[in-house]
């Protein structure tokens, strides 16, 4: 989805505490300043992360966990890249699991867009992946998918949950999407990502 696109996601309902949200780092899609010193943008975070949790973070975990979140951002947001990315952490000094958010013009029919967005039909996933209809109170009735894959640069199968809409208001396709192989952490958080994917919206300047 790298069309330049007039709607953008809107995050005003999600509940941030168990998130990092890094915005989009297009200078077209979403102008924000706080990228102007990616760094100095993770190290408050991180001090934020700590706060939040009332936890005292020692010598070193505040700059361990900047560290950890620009490592997140620099390889999951590269420059001028459009899309959200949300990283769940618990504990600061968790390994973050990463969830993205993308929008971009529909495209029909419907029902084969949202099984496209959310590969519903994967035919190289280890079992035919679990498809299920997901309702969002800001975008409608959608579809949820959730597989297990193999990995070219691991021995480990990855866990893959996907959320797909069209928003035929705006017009809109949106597409959220995790994976990892750390699949106990994938369903301990799973209860927060369905909510994240619930409180998301489309906003129109």
């Amino acid at each position: 989805m790298s069309e330049i696109f007039w709607p953008i996601i809107d995050i005003e309902y999600v509940d941030a505490y168990p998130w990092v949200i890094v915005p989009p780092r297009s200078s077209v899609s979403a102008p924000f300043e706080e990228w102007d010193d990616m760094h100095a943008w993770c190290r408050e975070r991180a001090e934020d992360l700590w706060a939040d949790r009332e936890l005292v973070p020692g010598p070193n975990g505040v700059a361990f966990v900047a560290e950890t979140l620009a490592r997140c951002a620099e390889s999951l947001c590269p420059p001028e890249s459009e899309h959200w990315l949300f990283l769940h952490l618990d504990h600061p000094l968790d390994d973050p699991l990463p969830v993205c958010a993308a929008i971009g013009p529909a495209r029909e029919p419907r029902e084969a867009t949202l099984r496209a967005l959310t590969e519903a039909d994967d035919t190289t996933a280890v079992e035919p992946p679990v498809v299920k209809t997901f309702s969002s109170p800001h975008l409608g009735e959608g579809m949820t998918t959730f597989r297990y894959v193999t990995q070219e640069d691991s021995p480990h199968l990855a866990a893959c949950a996907r959320y797909a809409w069209q928003v035929e208001e705006h017009g809109a396709d949106v597409v959220v999407w995790t994976a990892t192989e750390d699949i106990a952490r994938i369903l301990s958080a799973a209860e927060d990502v369905e909510e994240l994917a619930r409180s998301l919206a489309v906003f129109v300047p």
